[in-house]
Order: structure tokens, then sequence, then C-alpha cells
């Protein structure tokens, strides 16, 4: 492994390699074989992880109770330019040593924003210059890009939603500099995440006005960024509240029909995370299967939420049984339209060691791998294919699959129940499908 930069920060930690699950190393993957087959293609292609550089690299476990507890070596030059450098030292020889070829980033994680537009324009380009560098010399490659539109006090009431047009405006122009980054780095895709895209009161909120105020805002990015030439795709992260009372992209479902409102299906597709899937009510299954049942499964941020915490707690994730559900899905729908799997988890305010945050990173992408190989084996030597099938056998043959096919009519449907009476109850044998994903693990 090539050190990408004039310090090593991650002392002691060599590049973290496939040990197999009978190592006790707590620095190796017991379960991710970057290489190994599965379904048809490898692990890596499969997940295309990527490092959070918000969480890994700026996140110090500060919380509304106490400020940050862990003390990072990179960054700490007064000078902004040259914190920045650090910084992107430290992230690059933590990607190679992790062994991921993708990483991620809000503008303002590369660098700290300016007093004004232009100079914070000036810091983008300075910054991203240093990036090239870095990403030709390791081959490592930008996942998606992405703006922080909602930290700035600026935004206290939106951004493509705001009711005031010069914020709107700002907004446009912070986004089109993220976007001149993402294309300037060969980024593959572009993520809008509405952080406080929403409203606390409809008393004195115009929702028509702000949803279509979003609307416009989107087709602008869209449309300068392909005059561009950037190829890529943009995702749509849904959110359901936090910090707004409510988001307009609360889930899948109300994204997805954002999406098609203001006509951007050709390009846009959804960025899925675990812990915004629950804080909306839903399992992160159920997210990622409205995605993918609208050809919108786009990419994914791997954490979970605290059972008991009802708040976005962007822990790794750990319960490869929950995760072999959702890759049941992932499988079945032909994985992910453009993304990746990117960390948005944080290490513990608890966890201070440099090496900690190497730890979470290993025991997130065995978690995926896990799960992967789990749902797989359900899928391939399992009953539950033949037994989902039979389930809803009705529709493959006489009456049910002329009703699929749009054949019948409800004088038809009132026909159909008066010659055969009354349905027999059929067991969805629920607890068989759950036992299955117990035996196969």
């Amino acid at each position: 492994m090539v050190l990408l930069g004039n310090t090593e920060y991650f002392k002691g930690i060599e590049e973290i390699s496939y040990e197999g699950k009978t190592s006790d190393n707590p620095l190796a993957y017991k379960f991710y074989n970057p290489d190994q087959l599965v379904a048809g293609k490898t692990m890596r292609a499969h997940f295309k992880f990527a490092m959070a550089y918000w969480h890994t690299l700026c996140g110090t476990g500060g919380d509304p109770f106490g400020p940050g507890t862990k003390h990072f070596p990179w960054s700490t030059s007064s000078d902004p330019y040259r914190a920045a450098e650090e910084k992107a030292d430290a992230a690059f020889e933590f990607i190679t040593k992790m062994g991921f070829e993708y990483y991620c980033f809000h503008d303002f994680d590369l660098i700290d924003e300016a007093a004004t537009l232009a100079e914070s324009e000036k810091r983008i380009q300075h910054i991203v210059s240093y990036l090239k560098e870095k990403q030709s010399a390791s081959g490592v490659k930008l996942l998606w890009g992405t703006s922080n539109c909602f930290s700035n006090p600026r935004y206290m009431n939106g951004a493509a939603s705001n009711p005031d047009f010069e914020v709107v405006a700002r907004a446009g122009a912070q986004v089109k500099i993220a976007l001149d980054a993402t294309i300037a780095l060969n980024g593959e895709n572009y993520v809008f995440w509405g952080g406080r895209e929403g409203y606390m009161s409809l008393l004195n909120t115009n929702m028509k006005l702000e949803q279509d105020n979003i609307g416009r805002f989107l087709n602008m990015a869209k449309d300068y960024a392909r005059s561009q030439g950037f190829k890529g795709t943009f995702f749509i992260e849904p959110k359901p509240m936090e910090p707004t009372k409510h988001q307009y992209d609360f889930d899948a479902a109300t994204s997805i029909n954002t999406i098609r409102e203001y006509g951007l299906q050709d390009d846009f597709k959804l960025n899925i995370e675990v812990n915004h899937a629950t804080l909306a009510q839903h399992t992160f299954q159920h997210e990622l299967q409205v995605a993918a049942n609208a050809g919108m499964l786009g990419s994914v941020d791997a954490n979970r939420g605290d059972y008991q915490n009802g708040w976005d707690t962007d822990q790794f994730p750990n319960n490869f049984l929950e995760t072999a559900e959702a890759m049941l899905v992932f499988l079945k729908s032909g994985g992910l339209q453009g993304g990746g799997i990117n960390f948005d988890a944080k290490t513990r305010r608890n966890s201070t060691d440099l090496e900690d945050i190497f730890l979470a990173h290993i025991g997130g992408a065995d978690t995926f791998a896990r799960a992967l190989l789990l749902a797989d084996a359900i899928i391939q030597k399992s009953p539950f294919e033949d037994l989902l099938g039979k389930r809803y056998g009705s529709f493959d043959s006489g009456k049910g699959a002329d009703f699929v096919a749009g054949k019948l009519s409800l004088t038809d449907l009132y026909a159909y129940a008066n010659e055969n009476g009354e349905p027999k109850q059929t067991s969805g044998k629920q607890e068989l499908f759950e036992n299955i994903l117990n035996q196969y693990s």
C-alpha cells in the first residue's frame, strides 16, 4: 500500500484483509471477501463500499449535551487550505487501508465554508484539485457528491423550499459549485438530501409553492449538470423529519411521487438510508422494495438506529438477520442502479481511539457481506422461492391470470365469486419463512 500523504495518521494499522470467520483478528474481515463471487458478481461489485467524509473525518462526537470527545490528528492547521489537505490525506489513507474503492462528501466536509460565496468557491476548487491528484495516485473514486444546504443559519427555513428567493438563489449557487466539484472529480452520482426542506407549522407555510419550487430547483440542477457533461444519476434521499417536523421527502413513496410529478424520472433515483426508513415507521427492506418496484433503487446509506431512541443515531449496522431481509430485496431486484453502499454512520461518542473507526467499518462491511451470503443461500438452496410462488399461484392460471392481464371486469369478479362460493382460508406460513431465515444463517 502506498502512503498517500506526508503523514501516517493511522499508525500501526495495516491494510485490512479477509481472513474468514474463524479469525480472531479484530482488524480483519470475517465475511467480506471482496473477490468472492455471489450471484454472478463479486462482493466488491455488489456493494461498492464508500467512506462517508462527514462522519468518518468530521464527526467528533458532540451532542446537545456536550462538545466532541474525539481529537483527530488531521485538520489541525489554522490555515483552512492546509487543514483540508490534511483531512484528505487521512481520508485516502483510511480508504486504501480499508480496501474500499469509493468515498462521498458534502461540499463543506472537504474544506471549511468561507465568509463569502466567492471565497468558498475558491476553497472548493483548491481542494478538488488536491483530491484529483489523490484519486489518480490511489485509484479511489467518488461515488457521489452533495451540498450541505442545511447547516448554515441562512437555511433555517429551508433551501430550495425557502420562502425567501434570495436564500433559494444562494442555495442554487452552492449546488452549482458542488456539482462542478463532483463533475471535476468524475463523480458517478449526485445526491439531494433536503435536510430542512419541509415545515414546522402549516400556519405559516405555503406548501404548494414550496414543493413546486423544489421541483423547479431540481430540474434546474439537473439541466445544468447535463449541460456540463455529467452522465451520472441523481439521487433523492428520503427522510421523514428531524430537523423539520415534516419533510417533503418523507419516505421512498413520497420521494417517488416528487420525482414523477416534476418529470425527473429519467434522471433521478433514490438513495435509501436505513435509519431514515425506521424514522418513517418503515423497515429498510420496505423502502428498498418500494424503490425497486418503481425502478428507482439507486444507492444506500448504511447505518441503523437505536430502538429506544426516536431520532437519527447513525450507528454502524450489525444485525445481519435484518440486513439479510434487505439483501433478499437487493438481489431479487438486480442490485443498485448506479450507486453503492456508503457508511453514513459514526462511531459512538465514547469510542475515541482511531482504531475504532476501522473496527466500525469492518463490522459494517461484514454485516452486509454475511447478509448477502445468507440471502443468496436462501434464494438458491431453500424452498423460499417455491413457497412464495405457491402463495400467489392463483394468479398464474385461469381467472387469476386473466385478472392480472386486465381481461376481467368487476362484473366478471362478481360472477366468479357467486359461482365459487366462500374462499377457503389459506395460511401465510409466516413462521416458516422466518424459520428459513434462521436455518440458512
